[in-house]
């Protein structure tokens, strides 16, 4: 199978080694036997996302989502188009935001999303920061990350986490996270997301495999260490919480 990854502001939005979503995603492809090509797309580029099999946006400061926003419009029939025909994508840290309506920056600018979601954005000047153990909907083993945002985000009827039993979600202290429809993943956990939780890693795989109508091989390839993290990040995240 050829699968194309489209990386959307590789330079721009790269916060917390966001790229590493990425090299994970393309070694865990090339593992299953897959032909993986990424392409990047730069402000002011052209690139065509009807042809991705994978959009990614990683993290970036509140600043650097502005501007990011201000290119990003441009696109943003064509990623809504490619999001109702399954296409996959991921979304990280402050590139969640600006899938929904509209973003009220702490200096009191609003601006526009792509509006994929009818969820709003408020960024504070307070940042909100710490772990995050919480539980998806898609697959029964906890979601484990970082938190380190300023956002508010109201209005998401389908969280990715319905339930955080510790750290931020979109709007409070505990409430659910994230951003998922059809096959558009969102969180504003930072970091290398797909890193840190190899059953998402596999899941976003899955995804991939599904919308050309096939499931993923039953010979998987495995990363130990990333594995043996993630244990050992979510048996010391689960005491705390049981604490």
């Amino acid at each position: 199978m050829e699968v194309r990854i489209l990386h959307v502001y590789p330079d721009l939005m790269s916060l917390y080694g966001s790229y590493a979503n990425i090299a994970v995603l393309r070694r865990y492809l090339e593992g299953l036997g897959c032909a993986v090509t990424v392409e990047t797309l730069a402000p002011g580029g052209d690139g065509d996302i009807s042809k991705a099999d994978f959009l990614y946006m990683g993290a970036g400061t509140e600043g650097q989502a502005r501007f990011a926003a201000e290119d990003f419009a441009r696109f943003g029939p064509a990623v809504k188009e490619a999001a109702g025909d399954n296409a996959v994508m991921l979304f990280a840290g402050t590139a969640m935001e600006l899938l929904g309506k509209t973003v009220a920056m702490a200096g009191g600018e609003v601006y526009e999303g792509i509006g994929l979601a009818s969820f709003t954005t408020v960024q504070g000047k307070k940042r909100l920061t710490g772990d995050v153990y919480g539980h998806t909907e898609l697959y029964p083993e906890a979601v484990v990350g970082f938190m380190n945002k300023c956002a508010v985000i109201s209005g998401v009827e389908t969280p990715l986490l319905s339930k955080v039993e510790m750290g931020w979600g979109n709007e409070a202290e505990r409430g659910p996270e994230g951003f998922h429809w059809k096959n558009v993943f969102a969180s504003e956990l930072t970091g290398p997301l797909l890193v840190k939780n190899p059953k998402l890693l596999e899941t976003v795989a899955a995804a991939i495999y599904a919308r050309r109508g096939e499931a993923l091989p039953l010979e998987r390839p495995g990363d130990e260490w990333a594995e043996k993290g993630y244990a050992v990040t979510e048996e010391q995240l689960k005491k705390r919480v049981e604490s």
